[in-house]
């Protein structure tokens, strides 16, 4: 008889067979060699799959507690994928930092290169891209002939991105610099040669179908509405917010961090604005790094550090977790740090990246400290990995398949919060990085909600008061409220323009997560074992924060 772990379990096998990129990325063997179908064929077959799966999930009843959590985490999963897909969102996805022209490029950081034979493997997918592209531009223009596109903004900068990756934009070509080191045969490096030019020629052609023929067609106007931003915000959250109330909340937050901020400045460089402390710390010796070597070399040293010490005292961390890569992201993409899980297997480890300008030379660290321990441990990389890591209690596609920001990105803002606790920020410099990082998280859900709602900005925040929100308002505030670097702004304004709903779901994740921690405080009293809090809510995987707050209240 089906069970709600066999049908998960039969899904990500069937569902890796029509999303190569997917299966390479969860290392599913199989299908490296391909990539995954875009057209609106490949789409639809992908939407059936997971409706046939959804179906049985619904008419098979739980066999345990086990099952129960499974079949929810499911349902709600793949039951918002499906309203994804009617809406047209899947078939006209095309932003800066999440849609299926950076999935064909970055699948390609994920591959193993050490042999001969997996170089000829990068070969094969190689050729594949400019069938795979077309693919994807033939769902982009069905879907703008239907009056769906994304904003010009996201279609412009796109380009931007695929002219990088196609060496259109001085130097080479994203492919030719994957293949050069390849130490393999004559006829094998005619053939990733051959491969790398139809990459690259395939994303210059695509750029130029964006300009051209896309941007046309596009909207200028950013915000995406309130029935849009809703939908997105559930996916990206996995609950039914109150808008207005995260809004204010969002200000509530964000006022209070920016006065902690104050006061550790004024400890820093008295008499000094935030802004001229950020400054004087850019330019203070100890927290400087030199060259992306001995940036990533940093990351790693903290990253190891973090590892060994929370080991065995806060959390309990079996082998196969006590790796964690760390590595200088491709250029081309947006600024900032981002995480890919292991495989089921663990052959290929968690890795931390971090996307940096090109032409950047010196790192001052105290802005990065608290997001090594974001991305590494006891952030993502103790997240995902530990789901991976339990095989016994959850099926593969709470393994593998699922993720929900507000779940992830929450525990990982949470995770930076604690280090605090734990005395790992005590350094007035890095406390300072990581308040400022809480308060750009904080600006997110003011700016994101309110970007897209186009709402007023309310009075006493000493911003532009009785003014609705705009792109141009969105990026001052950045720019001139929180620490962050001007080339990372810009690029998160545009990220939030795109991917609507997704920015606040740090904030709203980590707000969960501390009530629930606090609540079980209250239940268990003297008893209360926040090691036992830890371990039981990270092995439960990935769910929407509404089941989240369901299961972790029974703790």
């Amino acid at each position: 008889m089906a069970t709600v772990h066999g049908i998960s379990d039969q899904f990500v096998i069937d569902y890796a067979g029509l999303d190569p990129i997917t299966a390479t990325a969860l290392g599913i063997s199989g299908y490296d060699d391909q990539l995954t179908d875009y057209s609106p064929d490949g789409h639809a077959a992908r939407y059936e799959l997971a409706a046939r799966a959804l179906r049985e999930i619904d008419a098979t009843e739980p066999a345990n507690a086990s099952e129960k959590a499974a079949k929810a985490v499911f349902q709600e999963r793949i039951g918002l994928e499906q309203e994804l897909y009617d809406a047209g969102q899947t078939e006209s996805a095309l932003n800066v930092i999440a849609s299926p022209v950076q999935g064909l490029r970055d699948i390609f950081d994920q591959m193993p290169t050490d042999t001969p034979d997996q170089w000829s493997v990068v070969a094969k997918r190689l050729a594949a891209m400019p069938d795979a592209i077309a693919n994807l531009r033939a769902s982009l223009a069905r879907s703008a002939d239907r009056g769906n596109v994304s904003a010009v903004r996201q279609v412009t900068r796109v380009a931007e991105q695929c002219s990088v990756w196609a060496g259109l934009s001085g130097g080479k070509s994203f492919f030719a610099n994957l293949i050069a080191p390849a130490s393999v045969d004559a006829a094998l490096r005619t053939d990733l040669e051959a491969g790398a030019r139809a990459a690259a020629e395939a994303y210059a052609d695509f750029a130029a179908f964006l300009r051209t023929e896309l941007a046309p067609k596009a909207p200028t106007k950013d915000a995406v509405g309130e029935d849009v931003y809703r939908l997105g915000s559930r996916y990206f959250t996995g609950s039914r917010l109150d808008l207005a109330e995260a809004y204010e909340w969002g200000w509530q937050e964000f006022l209070g961090i920016e006065a902690e901020m104050k006061e550790i400045g004024a400890r820093i460089k008295p008499g000094a604005t935030l802004i001229e402390v950020g400054h004087a710390l850019d330019n203070d010796p100890r927290y400087l790094v030199h060259g992306k070597d001995g940036f990533r070399d940093w990351m790693q040293q903290l990253s190891d550090k973090a590892l060994l010490d929370l080991r065995d005292v806060h959390f309990d961390l079996p082998d196969a977790l006590m790796s964690l890569e760390c590595k200088i992201a491709p250029p081309g993409g947006g600024v900032g740090a981002y995480y890919t899980p292991p495989t089921a297997d663990f052959g290929r480890p968690g890795r931390m990246w971090w996307s940096v300008p090109d032409d950047k030379e010196v790192y001052p660290t105290w802005r990065e400290t608290s997001t090594v321990y974001h991305e590494g441990v006891p952030g993502h990389h103790l997240q995902c990995a530990t789901a991976v890591y339990h095989k016994e209690s959850l099926n593969n596609f709470q393994r593998l398949m699922c993720w929900v920001s507000g779940h992830g990105e929450g525990w990982a803002l949470y995770s930076e919060r604690l280090m605090r606790e734990l005395g790992y920020l005590d350094d007035d410099g890095d406390l300072l990085g990581m308040l400022d990082a809480h308060l750009f998280r904080a600006a997110r859900v003011i700016i994101d909600i309110g970007m897209h709602l186009e709402l007023e900005i309310p009075k006493g925040t000493g911003f532009h008061p009785g003014e609705r929100w705009t792109p141009e308002l969105g990026l001052e505030f950045m720019l001139t409220r929180t620490l962050s670097e001007p080339a990372h702004v810009h690029d998160e304004i545009d990220r939030y323009l795109g991917w609507p709903g997704q920015a606040p779901a740090y904030k709203i994740g980590e707000r969960l997560w501390l009530a629930a921690r606090e609540d079980a405080r209250k239940r268990h009293g003297d008893a209360f074992d926040l090691k036992h809090f830890h371990k039981v809510a990270l092995e439960m995987g990935s769910m929407g924060l509404d089941t989240l707050r369901e299961r972790l209240a029974e703790i």
